[in-house]
């Protein structure tokens, strides 16, 4: 994001966090403001004794430069990690294991978060959480910058390669889309991002005209002024059209024609004030005629970004199906 006057009322939420989460068995790494990496940490290694006639070349006593994250320029400035070797226990995350991009609603609270984080670690997979901030959508060039350093962040030796499975929820939607922009234009490596991907899942976007976004914008920053927020916004939109109108054109018109073509999965509501459910149909009949394999769940009524909280079986349940053919484990049975 840019430095305007507006940047630091609005900047993605950057409390200091622990360093480990799930009671211990997760490690937390912010890589910058509004970026943070959930891991798994690998097993320690059953090395022998020292006086053990097994080769020391097969277990060494210290580890490689290369196995500890915090040696790497991307991960070494994390002021919420805790030194785990300090407490005997492991902190090199495997570079093999399936990474979870996920993009959460505006104003999401860590522990709204936490639910979808935990649900995909839970399943074996490491989660690399992306908040947006406003000011990514009222400026987009700045949405659009922030996108390429998500797309940088992933091609860092810790996430290259890996297979990825994108959540995107309301307004983290948008900035998936940026990522598309990116894509699409061929900037880069950024095309191999598109093979990556096994899986997406778009839950509560905002679809449908100018005026849709302006209601959300109300509902999210000041709900008590959320029509004068609205018609702010409308104007904004108005006056600045060739820095945001024509760019949220172009940006639904990248997503019609996604780069992006692993299945996918929709959840929406028919009285959802931020989507056009007609749009969002639209959207996926789109979709599959260009041959991606779409499962949707519509409901006639919940809640914005709220859809595992007003319905959690039905939501769950429909996960479940989507994820199991994408050899995506589920939780193991808690006893």
């Amino acid at each position: 994001m840019g430095n305007g006057p507006l940047s630091g009322v609005f900047r993605a939420d950057a409390e200091a966090t622990p360093g480990q989460v799930g009671g211990g068995r997760f490690i937390e790494r912010r890589i910058r403001n509004g970026i943070t990496y959930y891991y798994t940490p690998l097993p320690e290694p059953l090395c022998p004794a020292k006086d053990s006639p097994t080769s020391p070349d097969l277990c060494p006593l210290t580890d490689p430069p290369s196995a500890d994250p915090s040696s790497s320029p991307l991960l070494s400035d994390s002021p919420s990690h805790t030194n785990a070797s300090s407490h005997n226990q492991p902190d090199s995350a495997s570079t093999s294991r399936p990474l979870l991009l996920f993009f959460p609603w505006l104003g999401a609270k860590p522990v709204a978060v936490a639910k979808y984080r935990d649900l995909y670690l839970d399943r074996g997979l490491d989660v690399l959480v992306v908040r947006s901030g406003v000011m990514h959508f009222l400026w987009p060039r700045w949405g659009l910058d922030y996108g390429r350093e998500v797309m940088n962040i992933l091609e860092e030796p810790q996430f290259s390669g890996r297979p990825v499975l994108v959540h995107a929820s309301s307004i983290g939607g948008y900035t998936f889309t940026q990522i598309l922009i990116l894509i699409a234009q061929g900037q880069g490596n950024y095309a191999g991002l598109a093979q990556r991907v096994i899986g997406q899942i778009c839950d509560s976007l905002v679809v449908g005209t100018l005026e849709h976004m302006a209601i959300g914008l109300g509902k999210t920053l000041v709900p008590r002024l959320e029509g004068f927020v609205k018609n702010t916004a409308l104007f904004y939109f108005w006056l600045f059209k060739t820095h945001t109108a024509d760019f949220y054109n172009n940006s639904i018109r990248v997503f019609q024609n996604s780069p992006v073509t692993a299945p996918a999965l929709f959840y929406f509501s028919e009285d959802d004030a931020l989507c056009d459910p007609v749009a969002m149909e639209k959207v996926i009949d789109l979709w599959r005629a260009r041959g991606v394999a779409v499962e949707s769940r519509k409901w006639k009524e919940s809640t914005h970004a709220a859809h595992m909280r007003r319905h959690p079986r039905d939501y769950m349940s429909t996960l479940e199906k989507f994820l199991r053919p994408l050899a995506i484990s589920p939780p193991e049975a808690k006893v």
